[in-house]
């Protein structure tokens, strides 16, 4: 069978709980029909480069599927029916990719980044008294 990955972004105002919802609805189409979901990633609320229908933000989720086209067709005309999808997008690949997708990675890369930033292990730290006295013997 092809492999496909599929990434749909969902309403800005739709709780995580219907984001699930909807996942869950479009992984039993592609079961139902003879495919599987290799992999499945919740990207979480990202902002937008541009508005889509009034939104600045979206919830983003990816799928790695192994199915049949007539899977991927019905679970793009439930995207297009529902209005809580703005956009999907379906591309077909010669193999998935092994480990987190590059949002992810990018995702762990901002939080080693931040922490690395807070924490000024590296530098001795200073007390107040001793800038006094520096101060005091010049």
């Amino acid at each position: 069978m092809p492999l496909y990955e599929h990434v749909y972004l969902a309403r800005q105002d739709v709780s995580a709980q219907q984001v699930e919802e909807l996942t869950a609805q479009i992984k039993g189409v592609i079961e139902q029909m003879g495919g599987k979901v290799a992999k499945l990633e919740q990207w979480g609320v990202k902002s937008l480069s541009y508005r889509i229908r009034k939104n600045r933000k979206a919830h983003m989720t990816l799928f790695n599927i192994d199915a049949p086209p007539a899977a991927i067709n019905e679970i793009e005309r439930q995207e297009r029916l529902n209005e809580d999808v703005l956009r999907y997008i379906t591309i077909r690949v010669e193999a998935h990719e092994e480990g987190p997708s590059a949002m992810m990675r990018k995702a762990d890369r901002d939080r080693e980044e931040r922490g690395e930033r807070g924490d000024r292990g590296d530098r001795p730290r200073r007390r107040d008294d001793e800038s006094v006295d520096a101060v005091v013997e010049e």
